[in-house]
């Protein structure tokens, strides 16, 4: 058959699996969320500087909150009785900050690194685990889940490590006390696929058979897989033992998986997309990416964000470029930046990485105001994990994660007012639920 000039290889690719019969996949998600909000009453906030996270800025706005979701948003609303009014004026109101790359209940703190003696966040032994999901291994206990939402997190997903070609799928959660992941996953969240290029999958195997040793053993190892599960869609059915391996890579064809990619180098992040040009396989996210800025016009072209820290780099070889300036080239060049943690501490912080991301962009020479840069934490990073529709943004109908700051969010002298989920006030004036680890235990020998 002759192929059309026009057709690039992704568009055929898509154009094929569209006319193939499709294997039936697996249950996208049989373990179900538990969470559900607690009743709350209408909330007004009057008077704040609204960030409605996608690039405006609203001075002496109030914000309605009802059921749950933003229902209103203009200056002097009514004030109705059975409304409970926030004194807002002099503070700063923005979405709930979303962290789209945590470990959050499979590491342990203090961590050692390069101890993974007490983790679970990667299976290492295979070079590859689509079948894995992270959310069997996090412990919901884990009190940086709650230091997070101190810190104004209102959205989270855990992430498998970057030991494997292609690790597992993440989840998405809401950082609430609870007993079980069940209680904490996000209703209807997609869950993601990580995959992980470069020297982390080249070099986990330590020279065991089966597993890669270089970069292009990594790259081979993934087309391959890619190529099996495009064969075994076109073909259609499967064997009467489903094979969940398969079904996770079927559901990130079809773009039902948001697909998180770690990758640090320019030359490795290229080809990460080169690959998924020639499998029609949507990337929403290349994590780390120190080296970003080379191909920000190349990662707009593929709808790809980038989520980076601020400043980290020199701390492995893949990082030994990495400016402090990328976040900002990113955004400047039309991109999708986002700024994640990775490590618990960074995800306290996350309003001060996006700080720290746009003082390096204006010191280059680039205008960006607050209202900018708070998208880089708020509706860039929901777009990357699929809930661009829900959350991220104050606007009607939106979802009502919302930080109350006390001041300006990208300022070190700020801090939360109040944090609210789903129109639940989960922290305010410093108080916060604890963690079943936090609160101690009676000292034997003193009283009871």
């Amino acid at each position: 058959m002759r192929v059309p000039a026009f057709l690039s290889p992704a568009l055929l690719a898509a154009c094929l699996l569209a006319a193939s019969p499709a294997a039936p996949a697996a249950d996208a998600d049989p373990y179900a969320s538990r969470y559900v909000p607690a009743a709350a009453p209408p909330t007004l906030f009057a008077g704040a500087t609204v960030l409605d996270g996608i690039g405006a800025r609203l001075n002496g706005h109030d914000v309605l909150v009802e059921n749950g979701r933003i229902t209103a948003i203009g200056r002097d609303l009514p004030r109705r009785p059975g409304v409970r009014v926030v004194e807002a004026g002099g503070a700063w109101l923005t979405p709930g900050l979303i962290d789209v790359h945590t470990h959050l209940g499979t590491f342990p703190q203090p961590y050692e690194h390069g101890s993974h003696a007490f983790a679970d966040v990667t299976e290492t032994s295979r070079s590859q685990t689509p079948d894995v999901w992270i959310e069997y291994a996090v412990r919901a206990g884990d009190p940086a889940f709650l230091h997070a939402l101190a810190a104004g997190v209102t959205t989270l997903q855990v992430l498998p490590g970057s030991s494997s070609v292609i690790a597992g799928r993440g989840v998405v959660l809401k950082p609430v006390p609870a007993a079980t992941v069940a209680d904490m996953k996000f209703p209807g969240a997609p869950q993601g696929l990580k995959l992980a290029c470069g020297s982390n999958p080249s070099l986990s195997g330590n020279g065991r058979p089966g597993f890669p040793d270089s970069r292009m053993g990594v790259i081979g190892e993934l087309r391959a897989t890619l190529a099996k599960a495009r064969a075994r869609m076109r073909a259609g059915g499967r064997d009467p033992a489903p094979d969940l391996a398969q079904d996770t890579l079927a559901l990130a064809l079809r773009g039902e998986l948001p697909v998180h990619v770690h990758c640090y180098r320019a030359d490795d992040i290229a080809t990460v997309l080169a690959v998924a040009d020639e499998f029609g396989l949507p990337i929403a996210a290349v994590h780390h990416a120190t080296e970003a800025y080379k191909i920000a016009g190349l990662l707009r072209e593929h709808g790809t964000c980038a989520a980076v820290w601020s400043d980290w780099w020199g701390f492995k070889r893949e990082a030994e470029d990495g400016i402090r300036e990328n976040a900002a080239f990113v955004d400047a060049a039309g991109g999708c930046a986002i700024l994640h943690s990775d490590i618990p501490v960074l995800g306290n912080l996350l309003n001060l990485e996006a700080a720290k991301a746009a003082a390096a962009g204006r010191r280059a020479g680039l205008d960006i105001p607050p209202e900018r840069a708070i998208r880089w934490i708020t509706s860039n990073a929901a777009q990357a994990l699929g809930l661009g529709d829900r959350i991220g943004r104050i606007a009607r109908g939106y979802g009502a994660d919302l930080v109350l700051w006390s001041g300006d969010p990208l300022s070190v002298r700020s801090r939360p007012r109040l944090v609210m989920i789903d129109g639940v006030v989960q922290v305010e004036d410093g108080a916060r639920p604890l963690a079943d680890f936090e609160l101690g235990r009676a000292v034997m020998g003193q009283g009871r």
